[in-house]
C-alpha cells in the first residue's frame, strides 16, 4: 500500500501518525511524508532586471527570502522528525520525506497527482487549530479535491488497551461497498470489531395522505421494501466480514445519516469511521464528495476514512 502523509509538526499531525498504528495497514507499506511551508520565496534570479535595482526593493526581497528559507528549514526538520517516528513505529515500512513550500492543500494534492498514492493521511487540524472536532481548511480542501481516498485522523486517548472498533456507513451503494472492501483488505488484530451502520429515513405521507388508506399503505410498502433490501445487502456483507476473521454486527437506525453516524460512533467509542465518498444515494460524479461524507469527516470525534 502507498501512503502520502501530510505533516506540519502540530499535535493533530502527531496524532495522525499515532493513529496509523490502529489503521490495519500492511507491513510492506510505502509511505512518503510531505511537509509544506506556507510561505512565498522570491525566484532565485529576482535580483536581476530594472525593477529590483532599487536598494530598498532588493533589501525587502532578501529579507523575505531569508524569512521563507528559515520557515522551509523548520518544515524540513518536521518532515525528518515524522520520517524517523514512522520508521520507529513501522520498521518494515519504506518511509521517505519531502519538503516544499506554497499553499499546503494544493501542494499535497499536486504531490498526490504525481505519486498516485492509495491513501492520503492528514490530521484534522493544522498548527492554527481552534477546535479539534472541526475540520481545518487545509484538510477540508484535500478531502474535497482529492481523487484518492483520504484518512482524516484524530487522536484517541485510551486509558486501557482496547480492541479496535470500526464503523462502516452502509447503504448498499457502490461507495459503501468500496468502504467495506477497504476494511476487509486491511490487516487487523483478531479481536477487531466491525459494525455496519445503516441509516434510513422512512418516507412519511402528507397530513392529508395519512387519512387516505391507499396512500398510507403505499408508503408503508415503500418503507418495508427499503428495509428488506438493506437487510439483504447487509447479510451478504456480514458474510464477507466473517470470512476475513473479524467480529461483525449490523445496525439499522432511523434518522439523518449526517447526525446518526456521528452519534453512534461516539456512543460506541469507535476508533474509525469508514464511509464511501458518495454514500447514501448521492448522484454526484465519483470524484466529488457527498454531503454526508463531508459532514461526517468534518465533525466526527474519531478518525474518518473517506474511500474513493
Amino acid at each position: 500500500m502507498k501512503l502520502l502523509i501530510a505533516y506540519d509538526g502540530s499535535r493533530c499531525a502527531d496524532a495522525a501518525l499515532d493513529d496509523l498504528q490502529r489503521a490495519g495497514l500492511p507491513g510492506d507499506t510505502v509511505a512518503e511524508v510531505i511537509s509544506v511551508a506556507e510561505v512565498w520565496l522570491p525566484p532565485a534570479d529576482s535580483a536581476n532586471g530594472d525593477i529590483t535595482t532599487d536598494p530598498y526593493i532588493m533589501s525587502l526581497v532578501e529579507r523575505r527570502r531569508a524569512k521563507g528559507e528559515r520557515a522551509l528549514a523548520e518544515f524540513e526538520a518536521y518532515a525528518h522528525h515524522a520520517e524517523s517516528r514512522l520508521k520507529g513505529m513501522f520498521p518494515s515500512w519504506a518511509v521517505t520525506s519531502n519538503t516544499t513550500y506554497g499553499s499546503p492543500a494544493w501542494e499535497i494534492l499536486s504531490r498526490a497527482e504525481e505519486t498516485t498514492p492509495d491513501l492520503i493521511v492528514t490530521g484534522s487540524q493544522g498548527q492554527s487549530a481552534i477546535s479539534r472536532f472541526i475540520l481545518g481548511s487545509i484538510s477540508q480542501k484535500v478531502l474535497n479535491e482529492s481523487k484518492v481516498s483520504v484518512r482524516v485522523a484524530r487522536g484517541k486517548i485510551d486509558v486501557d488497551p482496547s480492541s479496535i472498533r470500526l464503523i462502516v456507513g452502509f447503504d448498499g451503494t457502490r461507495g459503501a461497498r468500496a468502504a467495506l472492501d477497504r476494511v476487509i483488505s486491511r490487516s487487523w488484530p483478531a479481536d477487531t470489531e466491525v459494525r455496519l451502520l445503516s441509516v434510513i429515513d422512512p418516507v412519511s405521507p402528507t397530513a392529508i395522505g395519512r387519512f387516505v388508506p391507499p396512500i398510507s399503505s403505499a408508503v408503508d410498502e415503500v418503507n418495508k421494501t427499503e428495509l428488506e433490501w438493506i437487510e439483504g445487502q447487509a447479510t451478504e456483507a456480514l458474510k464477507d466480514i466473517e470470512a476475513a476473521g473479524l467480529g461483525c454486527s449490523h445496525s439499522i437506525v432511523q434518522g439523518s445519516p449526517k447526525k446518526v453516524i456521528l452519534e453512534e460512533a461516539e456512543n460506541w467509542n469507535a476508533d474509525s469511521i469508514f464511509v464511501g465518498a458518495n454514500a447514501y444515494g448521492s448522484k454526484l460524479e465519483r470524484f466529488l464528495l457527498g454531503s454526508v461524507s463531508s459532514a461526517v469527516a468534518a465533525r466526527a470525534h474519531c478518525t474518518v476514512e473517506v474511500v474513493r
